[in-house]
């Protein structure tokens, strides 16, 4: 596949290498996996299909089949029983993960309303980076028509890096607009 991944393995690598002076291939920062997850559970009680409209949306954009998220827990507050669907997510790896990373910059995020970049300060402890989206429209796959109402998801970008800083600085290469501090 042409593309990021191939962006990533043919320059972006040597970039971080010499400005980190990492001396071992394994030290390089590199992009394992991206989540998409939606949670469902308080409008399942409103509407009984939005367990399928929340996997079919994720189908949609990435391409690949959601696994559902069951309720560990019975909550009787929110008329929720144990073992009952809450969310769905999908773990995107390899091709289909650069693709979706690709797409994500530069055609979804452009299109969110008043966009000035991402959180800079999303990382967790071991540099991954957390991001939600509000609306579903965002995506080329989705179409206006068949979306009733705006839901979110959340996006986690698992990176395998020595810290945030080394993290930050390869998305930045990648291309993810952070905001300006």
């Amino acid at each position: 596949m042409a593309g990021l991944k191939e962006k990533y393995q043919k320059t972006i690598a040597k970039k971080l290498t010499e400005e980190f002076g990492l001396k071992n291939v394994h030290e390089i920062p590199k992009l394992v996996k991206v989540v998409l997850s939606r949670g469902v559970g308080k409008e399942m009680q409103d509407n009984s299909k939005a367990m399928d409209i929340a996997t079919s949306e994720l189908t949609a954009i990435t391409g690949q089949k959601p696994k559902t998220t069951l309720a560990k827990k019975a909550i009787a507050g929110f008329k929720l029983k144990q073992g009952s669907p809450v969310g769905a997510y999908v773990t995107l790896r390899g091709d289909r993960m650069y693709l979706f990373v690709e797409k994500f910059i530069n055609i979804s995020l452009p299109k969110i309303r008043d966009f000035r970049g991402v959180n800079p300060k999303a990382f967790d402890a071991k540099g991954n980076y957390n991001m939600g989206i509000k609306d579903q429209l965002i995506y080329p796959e989705i179409k206006f028509d068949s979306v009733d109402r705006a839901r979110g998801m959340d996006i986690t970008f698992v990176i395998k890096a020595k810290d945030a800083a080394q993290s930050k600085r390869m998305l930045e290469l990648m291309g993810m607009p952070f905001k300006k501090d």
